[in-house]
């Protein structure tokens, strides 16, 4: 029979590594939504967690599929032929995902959570100088959300039921730039095409959660509703092709989610833990971007996703040492979201953590993960009776994806 004291050290630790875990999922995500602060059972607590990802996805033999000179009159903008660049590219970036949240017992029954956090985001830098700049030069995505959080819980059985329910406000804003027109043919112009964007949107979420302290038992189920960004505003800036800058408009959604986590104490200071997520990545096909008056020179744009689902399962063991360590261990399976376009296959990864507990009041965590991105191929696929991918195909071996995370938690 585990003891209740199991959950001062080795939850934190389960906490912090699957932090590290987590951020190299797929779509956009990067912190994702969590509310584990939540649960603390502390009168109070602030806590501050910084999660540094290196993916490190290689492109190899890759093609320039779409060797057209732009030519707006006849609605080309294939960039030219750049089959001459280097084949090869590195095509991620390192990030890092900041969260901060407060958390307040307000009487015996109501919690409430504050915090800060980035969910989504994507950084793509592949640079100018390869066979598929024509495709992305630079891609990046950031975000920033700001939420509140509470709980209602009461007695039943051995242990006591909790509903949840909060709001959040997300901002959303990116940029892409590829090469529209081979710079050869230009004059001095660099031939790089812009488009950026931002929004803004709310969302809300609700949930159920079951615990029986005494065996460090808890089972939660929480839904995360979408964002809707109605209205994606920015502009296309082809300056450097010898056209215009001119506003454009667009709609897209950032994903709901819904997660399932458990937990429990199995021996004494020993304990098993598990989580199965769902994120409705499949909503971002293909996103149009369009000025109010489409010409030749002021064409529409679009970021061909063509996304599906995807599906994050973790399982793991923590132990607590003594009453100032613990430490876990998890293995985290992200299904990949691309379906034919794109470089986002299937991860693996492993996850260690540990947890320092110097005072009852301060609480410090270590986690780290290191997995694989699985290879695939990216180029042409067929949605809704349209060819998608036809400017660039490219190949990847299984790359190496790591992370570090530290967290500090200061109760009262």
């Amino acid at each position: 029979m585990a003891r209740k004291e199991l959950k001062k050290g080795v939850l934190t630790a389960v906490a912090g590594l699957l932090v590290a875990s987590a951020a190299q999922a797929g779509g956009l995500e990067r912190g994702g939504y969590n509310i584990d602060l939540l649960f603390d059972p502390s009168d109070y607590a602030v806590e501050g967690t910084a999660t540094y990802v290196n993916p490190q996805r290689k492109l190899k033999n890759v093609v320039d599929t779409d060797t057209e000179f732009t030519n707006p009159f006849t609605d080309e903008f294939g960039g030219g032929n750049l089959n001459s660049r280097p084949n090869r590219a590195d095509d991620t970036e390192s990030y890092w995902v900041p969260r901060i949240g407060f958390k307040a017992a307000l009487g015996d029954s109501v919690d409430c959570m504050a915090d800060y956090s980035q969910p989504w985001g994507a950084h793509a830098n592949p640079g100018i100088n390869w066979a598929g700049a024509n495709h992305n030069i630079e891609t990046k995505v950031e975000s920033d959300n700001y939420a509140a959080t509470c709980s209602y819980k009461w007695q039943m059985g051995t242990g006591f039921i909790r509903v949840i329910g909060g709001v959040f406000y997300q901002e959303v804003s990116g940029f892409k730039e590829r090469l529209v027109q081979d710079p050869v043919v230009l004059g001095g112009l660099s031939g790089v095409g812009r488009l950026e964007l931002e929004d803004s949107g709310w969302g809300w979420r609700t949930g159920v959660a079951y615990e029986i302290p005494e065996y460090a038992m808890r089972a939660s189920l929480v839904y995360n509703s979408a964002v809707d960004l109605d209205s994606l505003d920015g502009f296309i800036d082809i300056t450097n092709v010898g056209l215009t800058k001119y506003d454009v408009q667009g709609s897209a959604s950032m994903p709901d989610s819904l997660e399932l986590k458990l937990q429990s104490g199995i021996a004494p200071d020993w304990l098993a833990f598990g989580s199965v997520k769902w994120t409705d990545w499949s909503q971002l096909q293909v996103i149009k971007f369009c000025p109010g008056t489409v010409t030749n020179t002021t064409p529409c744009t679009s970021l061909d996703l063509l996304y599906r689902d995807g599906w994050t399962i973790t399982g793991g063991i923590g132990h607590k040492f003594n009453d100032q360590w613990s430490g876990a261990l998890s293995l985290t399976w992200d299904r990949g979201t691309s379906t034919g376009i794109g470089a986002q296959t299937d991860t693996w990864t492993l996850g260690a953590g540990v947890s320092y507990t110097p005072t009852e009041n301060v609480e410090l965590r270590f986690a780290g993960a290191a997995g694989i991105l699985t290879s695939g191929s990216s180029g042409t696929k067929t949605y809704q009776g349209e060819t998608y991918g036809t400017d660039v195909a490219y190949d990847f071996d299984n790359d190496f994806v790591g992370a570090i995370s530290t967290s500090l938690k200061v109760k009262f």
